[in-house]
C-alpha cells in the first residue's frame, strides 16, 4: 500500500474512532479499567466526616491538631495491543477483512486509553513476533501505532499464540491491560493464556467471519489453507461436507468459549458482517455491572 493511501486510511480511522471515543467509550473505559493501587497525595487537617483510619498520628502529635493522609487512585495504566497478522487474519467475505477491523478496534482502544492518560504499546505477531512498540503516551504515538498496523506486511503466514503470549509476559513487568485481537486459529495456547490472564487483565477480541464455519454450495471448489498452504478440492454441494464443515466451526467455537470461561477471561466476539460498536458497548455494560 502506498504511503499516501495509508495516510488517508490513518486519517479516516482517526476521525471515526475519535468521534466514537468522545461520544461513547472514553467514560466507560475509565469506569471499567481502574488503577492498580492508591498513591499518597498530601496530609491535611482533619475535617468532620473523614475516615479515622486515615489519621496520620505522627503529624497530629507534632502539630497538636488532627491530620489525615489523602490518597488518590494510581490511574496510569499500560495498555498493550496484541494483533494477530497471520494469513487467516487477512480474510473477510463481507465488507471488511479481519485485519481492517482489528486496525479500527485498536485505534478506538488506543484513543480511549490516551484520553485517560494511559500508555499504549503494540505487538504484531504471526508465528513470530514481527513488531514491538513499547507503551508510551501521546496522540502522535497512537497515530504511529495505527500507521504501523495499516502498513504492516508480515514475513510469516502461520499463527503461534503460545510464543506471542510468552513474549508479552517477558516484556510487561507490571500488571497491564492486554487486548488480544486474533481469530485464535493456532496450536494449543491454553496454558500460556491462563498464565498471561493471571498476570495481566486480558481481553480477547475474537475476529470471526461468516465463512469461518459456513460455505455456500457452489459445486467443486479448489481451496487452499492460507496459513499451511495445504490444498484440497471439495464438493460444496455435498450435504456431508456442509455438515462436517459447520460442525468443525462449531466445535472450535465451543472449545474456545470453554477455555475462556475456565480461566475467567473476558472476551468479545467481533464479526466482520456486524458493527463492532454493539459488541463493545455490551461488553462495557456487562463488565461495569460485575465490578460495581
Amino acid at each position: 500500500m502506498l504511503s499516501k493511501e495509508i495516510f488517508k486510511k490513518v486519517r479516516k480511522i482517526e476521525i471515526v474512532t475519535s468521534r466514537l471515543v468522545n461520544d461513547i467509550f472514553a467514560g466507560e473505559y475509565h469506569s471499567i479499567f481502574k488503577g492498580h493501587g492508591m498513591e499518597f497525595l498530601e496530609v491535611r487537617e482533619y475535617s468532620l466526616g473523614d475516615d479515622v483510619r486515615t489519621i496520620d498520628w505522627n503529624v497530629s502529635a507534632r502539630t497538636g491538631n488532627l491530620h489525615v493522609k489523602k490518597f488518590t487512585e494510581e490511574r496510569e495504566l499500560s495498555v498493550m495491543l496484541m494483533i494477530d497478522m497471520s494469513s487467516s487474519s487477512r480474510f473477510g467475505t463481507v465488507n471488511n477483512l479481519k485485519s481492517d477491523i482489528a486496525a479500527e478496534l485498536s485505534a478506538l482502544i488506543a484513543f480511549s486509553a490516551i484520553k485517560n492518560n494511559d500508555k499504549v504499546g503494540l505487538i504484531i505477531f504471526t508465528e513470530k513476533i514481527e513488531k514491538f512498540i513499547p507503551p508510551k503516551k501521546g496522540k502522535s504515538h497512537i497515530l504511529r501505532i495505527i500507521w504501523e498496523i495499516l502498513s504492516f506486511e508480515p514475513e510469516h503466514n502461520r499463527t503461534d499464540l503460545d510464543s506471542a503470549l510468552h513474549f508479552v509476559n517477558s516484556v510487561l513487568k507490571r500488571k497491564s491491560i492486554v487486548f488480544l485481537l486474533s481469530d485464535f486459529i493456532s496450536p494449543d495456547y491454553s496454558k500460556s493464556l491462563a498464565i498471561t490472564n493471571k498476570r495481566h487483565d486480558v481481553i480477547a477480541l475474537t475476529m470471526t467471519d461468516p465463512r469461518d464455519n459456513q460455505i455456500n454450495p457452489a459445486g467443486f471448489l479448489y481451496l487452499e489453507d492460507s496459513e499451511t498452504g495445504e490444498e484440497v478440492i471439495v464438493e460444496t454441494t455435498d450435504p456431508l461436507f456442509q455438515k462436517k464443515f459447520q460442525n468443525q466451526g462449531q466445535k472450535e467455537l465451543l472449545n474456545r468459549k470453554r477455555l475462556f470461561n475456565s480461566i475467567n477471561l473476558d472476551s468479545i466476539e467481533i464479526n466482520t458482517d456486524k458493527p463492532y460498536t454493539n459488541s463493545l458497548v455490551n461488553f462495557f455494560k456487562t463488565r461495569m455491572k460485575r465490578f460495581r
